[in-house]
């Protein structure tokens, strides 16, 4: 009698061997799905079965290994529209072989002839491998739609782009548009670079109230505004973005390439203050920003210095305590445009502090654990011109980028004259901030 005899063809008259058997094969069936087709009498669906799963578990293994060894471009493919196409059929295809691997087992293991406890046990395990795999796709695709749709929402269209001496360059812009405001205006602006091989990301903050912004030649704007933007009050760095607004011809382009006016022209007078190219921008806008907060679920701020909220001009409403703080998203933005008895420069510096926060709190566990939140805060809360094809090469250096050190820098006094800028020692400051000089190692002491 052959070793298989007993699964392929049992006594039936023997509810212990019908019991051991059933356990074998719901066994098998859930770990190398087909395998009890195979060898219980079913073997041409078992190999249909069992060919796919190992080719799911190819697929698997191969993207372990190129993520070991080439993450940014793995996860771009994953995260390209036709990558999350493919992901949610294979999702689709795995849960079916599951579910069909696990009715057929029912079939095999002859249930009318098993012993009662056996009976309950496998009918559960039945119900809950037909329910799982079918539930976890539904979950599954569900996810990866959501992703879909979030990535079209917010990212452009476009082929990737090289770094440029060695750096992703990107212009963040944070808006206050509001039901208390006229229009919006970007309430923050920096300047930020990524290290295209170590993450390294270095920020520098430029002042909203900098008077006579330049241009960089060949920009629109500068044919309007050779000088720089000089009209005095009305015409502080915030107001290019309005002002481009209102004057779309400059830019007739640039809604058609995933940007508007008002962007395209704060792009061309950063690249002027800066030094450098900004390859792309970032458009926050304060009210997605809570929400983000909130999906993340909060962050933690430490407060050197209570900080008072207010109306400028008005009495003070509340104040956060000095030392460590938990902030909602409501609370957050409080703490981030608040300038009462403060400035500006003080406002930017909150700014960064919120900037760092997200930053740490920014991980795979909580994009996962929150991830229906974080999507849906994410289109309310981000415009760019990011490359869809880049978004996984962007998450690899973010990933790098949690386990160092923020370089920061503001374009503040008394280091830049805001009134009176010079624009030399705003590029200074700016290569300083992006290209540090090496740390010199301490002189071994003398014996």
């Amino acid at each position: 009698m052959s070793l298989t005899s007993p699964i392929r063809n049992p006594d039936v008259r023997d509810p212990a061997v019908m019991g051991r058997r059933a356990w074998w094969l719901v066994i098998l069936s859930v770990l190398i799905p087909g395998s009890a087709q195979v060898i219980a009498g079913n073997p041409k669906l078992g190999r249909i079965l069992f060919g796919t799963w190992l080719a799911l578990v190819g697929i698997a293994v191969v993207s372990g290994i190129l993520y070991l060894l080439i993450p940014g471009m793995l996860l771009s493919f994953w995260m390209s529209m036709f990558g999350l196409w493919v992901l949610q059929a294979l999702v689709v295809i795995g849960a079916l072989i599951g579910a069909v691997a696990t009715f057929d087992t029912f079939r095999l293991v002859r249930f009318v002839y098993l012993p009662q406890r056996t009976r309950t046990a496998v009918a559960v395990l039945t119900v809950l491998g037909l329910v799982l795999p079918l539930g976890g796709a539904a979950y599954g695709s569900m996810v990866i739609g959501t992703s879909r749709d979030t990535i079209a929402g917010i990212f452009g269209d476009k082929m990737a782009i090289p770094p440029v001496d060695g750096k992703y360059t990107f212009m963040l812009l944070g808006g206050d548009a509001g039901a208390d405001r006229i229009g919006l205006r970007p309430d923050s602006v920096s300047f930020v670079s990524v290290d295209a091989t170590t993450g390294q990301i270095s920020i520098v903050g430029i002042p909203r109230n900098l008077y006579n912004a330049p241009f960089v030649d060949g920009s629109p704007m500068r044919t309007k505004w050779p000088d720089g933007f000089n009209c005095g009050d009305e015409c502080l760095f915030a107001y290019i973005y309005p002002w481009a607004l209102d004057h779309p011809e400059l830019y007739p382009d640039a809604v058609a390439n995933g940007s508007n006016p008002g962007i395209e022209a704060m792009r061309d007078s950063v690249e002027s203050i800066v030094g450098m190219p900004v390859q792309f921008y970032v458009m926050i806008d304060m009210a997605g920003f809570r929400r983000l907060i909130d999906a993340l679920g909060g962050v933690d701020v430490h407060l050197k210095d209570p900080v008072n909220i207010c109306v400028v001009g008005q009495p003070i409403t509340y104040t956060f305590a000095s030392g460590d703080q938990h902030f909602d998203g409501r609370e957050a933005l409080m703490f981030a445009r608040t300038r009462c008895d403060t400035n500006d420069f003080d406002r930017m510096g909150r700014q960064r502090q919120i900037e760092e926060a997200i930053l740490r709190e920014v991980d795979a566990g909580t994009v996962l654990a929150k991830f229906q939140d974080l999507a849906a805060a994410g289109k309310a809360l981000i415009q760019s011109d990011i490359p869809q094809s880049m978004l996984g090469i962007m998450i690899d250096l973010g990933g790098k980028a949690r386990r160092l050190e923020l370089l920061r820098g503001d374009l503040v006094p008394p280091a830049f004259d805001y009134l009176y800028p010079d624009f030399s020692v705003a590029r200074k400051i700016v290569k300083g901030v992006v290209y540090p000089p090496p740390a010199t190692p301490s002189p071994t002491p003398q014996q």
